[in-house]
């Protein structure tokens, strides 16, 4: 969701001159776009920008700036942590970015200070000249956290590509009116708002014409879309109306969404795996422990019976599917015997992976102030040993497609080794081969698999 919240905003600076570089000691604007699940991506983000005020002894014109959920949530207290940053931008103002950076940017280059123009108004911005690390430079310190009607609709753009791409993260709302006691989303993103399935389809549409065949839709809590703004049609959700909607695009060949509830699941989803081909045969659905009493702490309106319930009409709806999980090990008050009901359950599914974190406090959630806190060492203990559950079910899974030919989407050459190309099977499993990576990117053939690495497949391309 982030990676697509920064592709937007990158496509404003793009479409109003700006160029995009790869290196951070070229650029005049540096912005970090933020996350606040766990603790740890906060301290990185922290980390990394403290790290790059260095830029400002040789570079003081530099623009730099937080953007999404630790920007929503510490507001004002990030200048205090930063003193060279210049702009923080909360999660529904990502469209107002570009005008903030280029205002701040503008300025510095032109030596003077300037009235706040109208794109202003809706932040707080304090000029001033200041004396960091030994250079004099004007500052603006622009902080917009409010929250805004309509934003759901601003994430919709793309940035144009020189090469074909393969795929397309596509926004389909924001927010969360969840209340997970371990989550802060619902602070940060605010309530759930859906865009009009007639906006999401156009933009696809637009996507097809750039070559994308495969598209992936993001929603906090996909499955729920629409569910406050939208009405059920013949018994169908909105988000089953969407599906339907985006199967009917032509060019597009395969959907993929992310991620699902289980109070969301209802049999209309279900019965979408059996007549809507291009749903790919892969689910991600987050679990997060296999114990009753720690999913009532979570305030995860389900029990672990009604999720193993699901995984199997999904699975009986399509004998392929491969479903994969969040898991959180340690959470407050986790027994062993509660730890060892979400092994259980991950040995029943017989999840293709697992995300497995290790709880993590955040500011203001209920599970932060309750009693049980484990021990790290606890936590580090019992992720490690479901990992090793997981991996060992990934790596037989994998195993058993060696000798089969499976249908791949050629995404482009891999990351890891540029001379080699990469795509992935519907249900989601990464495939290295080799080809020719203008000809191939884009396209959907046969790879006969030989090899894996229990992780990721080898294969030669079937082609004609």
């Amino acid at each position: 969701m982030n990676e697509r919240d920064s592709e937007q905003v990158a496509q404003t600076f793009s479409e109003r001159g700006y160029t995009l570089t790869p290196t951070e000691h070229d650029a005049d604007a540096i912005l970090i776009n933020t996350c606040s699940v766990r603790d740890q991506a906060e301290q990185k983000a922290l980390g990394k920008m403290g790290i790059m005020g260095k830029h400002r002894v040789s570079r003081p014109h530099v623009v730099f700036g937080f953007m999404g959920c630790m920007a929503q949530s510490r507001g004002e207290e990030l200048f205090k942590r930063i003193p060279h940053l210049d702009v923080v931008v909360g999660t529904q103002k990502y469209h107002r970015v570009f005008d903030y950076v280029d205002s701040v940017l503008s300025r510095r280059l032109e030596t003077r200070m300037d009235e706040v123009g109208s794109e202003m108004e809706t932040s707080r911005v304090e000029d001033e000249i200041v004396n960091l690390n030994g250079v004099k430079v004007l500052t603006a310190r622009v902080l917009d956290t409010d929250e805004e009607e309509g934003s759901q609709n601003t994430i919709r753009d793309h940035v144009p590509r020189e090469k074909r791409r393969a795929k397309a993260f596509v926004s389909i709302m924001q927010g969360c009116n969840m209340r997970c006691s371990f989550c802060i989303v619902p602070d940060t993103r605010g309530k759930e708002r859906g865009r009009p399935i007639s906006d999401i389809v156009e933009e696809i549409e637009g996507l097809v014409s750039e070559g994308v065949k495969e598209v992936t839709l993001l929603g906090q809590i996909v499955n729920l879309y629409g569910r406050t703004e939208f009405d059920k049609v013949d018994g169908k959700s909105p988000f089953v109306q969407l599906l339907e909607a985006v199967h009917a695009i032509e060019g597009i060949e395969r959907i993929r969404f992310t991620s699902p509830h289980p109070i969301g699941f209802r049999d209309d989803l279900v019965a979408a795996f059996t007549y809507l081909p291009k749903l790919c045969s892969h689910i991600h659905f987050p679990m997060q422990s296999g114990s009753d009493a720690i999913l009532k702490k979570m305030r995860r309106p389900y029990k672990n019976e009604k999720f193993l319930a699901i995984c199997a009409k999904l699975k009986a709806a399509r004998p392929d599917m491969a479903v994969t999980t969040d898991i959180i090990v340690g959470f407050p008050g986790e027994t062993e015997e509660d730890f060892q009901e979400s092994v259980r359950c991950v040995h029943e599914v017989g999840f293709d992976n697992a995300f497995i974190f290790r709880y993590s406090k955040r500011k203001d959630t209920p599970a932060a102030e309750m009693e049980g806190q484990l021990e790290e060492s606890v936590k580090e203990e019992r992720n490690q040993a479901l990992l090793a559950v997981v991996n060992k079910l990934a790596s037989d899974k994998h195993d058993a497609l060696i000798g089969t030919t499976q249908q791949v989407l050629c995404e482009g050459p891999s990351k890891t080794d540029k001379s080699t190309l990469c795509g992935r099977t519907t249900q989601n499993k990464i495939v290295i081969f080799e080809g020719d990576a203008e000809r191939m990117t884009g396209e959907i053939f046969d790879v006969k698999i030989e090899d894996s690495t229990g992780y990721t497949l080898y294969g030669t391309p079937m082609l004609s």
